[in-house]
């Protein structure tokens, strides 16, 4: 089995899941570009090749079993086993005016639809990349959370959170519940599982509103998936440290 290191990113056509995949390749990983957009997602590996990455393509759309047990069987065909993942795809749900979403009248389809992506999306490919990561010799699991999930944060009346977001504040409260969950079960293993916030990054997530690039945005994600062995694990973090749950 080759020695080089293998990767896949979820979300990975733009934004910051493509700067994750960049900078995992910049590494030296092989990176697999994880987008249910087939032409997006080629797109992205054919620049990501012309920057000297060694990417492939990954058809995946996290809201799907099929499309991700068939993503499972074409990362073996590919590479054998996978090193990293980088579970970078999610959604904010239909916001109303300035980016909010008022939780006295929530339509119930709305958070439905980002828990589907943001936690179960994330369950359902890590459970079904599983025996791959598990053929690595240092498996590393990134789950690209956000400081909104904070509740210690978001119940602090002197720090500014943003607007009210009342679907997508609270998948990410889960997505790090499940990530502890995750951390104990792999307790005495070599499989290392962290949460990480990428800040508030410009790009069309955001509408383009952020003081951050993608490239920053990046930095904490890459940064736990390349963890040596002895890490951290069950941890959540940003560019300045851990954050408190």
């Amino acid at each position: 089995m080759s020695e080089t290191k293998i990767a896949l990113v979820t979300g990975a056509n733009k934004g910051i899941g493509y700067e994750i995949a960049n900078g995992l390749g910049a590494l030296g990983y092989r990176v697999g570009v994880g987008a249910r957009d087939d032409a997006r997602r080629e797109s992205a590996v054919e620049k990501l090749r012309a920057a000297g990455v060694d990417a492939f393509g990954v058809p995946l759309d996290v809201t799907g079993d099929r499309s991700v047990t068939e993503a499972a069987e074409l990362v073996e065909e590919q590479a054998g086993r996978l090193d990293a993942l980088v579970n970078n795809a999610g959604i904010s749900g239909e916001t109303g005016p300035g980016w909010g979403q008022d939780p006295t009248s929530l339509d119930l389809d709305v958070v439905r639809t980002v828990v589907e992506t943001n936690v179960i999306g994330v369950i359902r490919v890590t459970n079904a990349m599983l025996p791959l990561l598990r053929r690595s010799a240092s498996p590393r699991i990134v789950n690209v959370s956000s400081s909104v999930g904070s509740l210690t944060r978001q119940a602090d009346p002197d720090i500014d959170v943003g607007p009210v977001m009342a679907a997508y504040a609270p998948t990410k409260s889960y997505l790090n519940a499940v990530t502890v969950q995750y951390a104990r079960q792999f307790a005495g293993t070599d499989i290392l599982i962290n949460a990480a916030c990428p800040g508030l990054v410009a790009t069309d997530f955001t509408g383009f509103n952020g003081p951050r690039t993608p490239e920053q945005g990046a930095a904490t994600a890459i940064r736990l998936a390349t963890l040596p062995d002895g890490g951290p694990t069950g941890s959540f973090f940003e560019d300045d440290g851990v954050i408190p749950w």
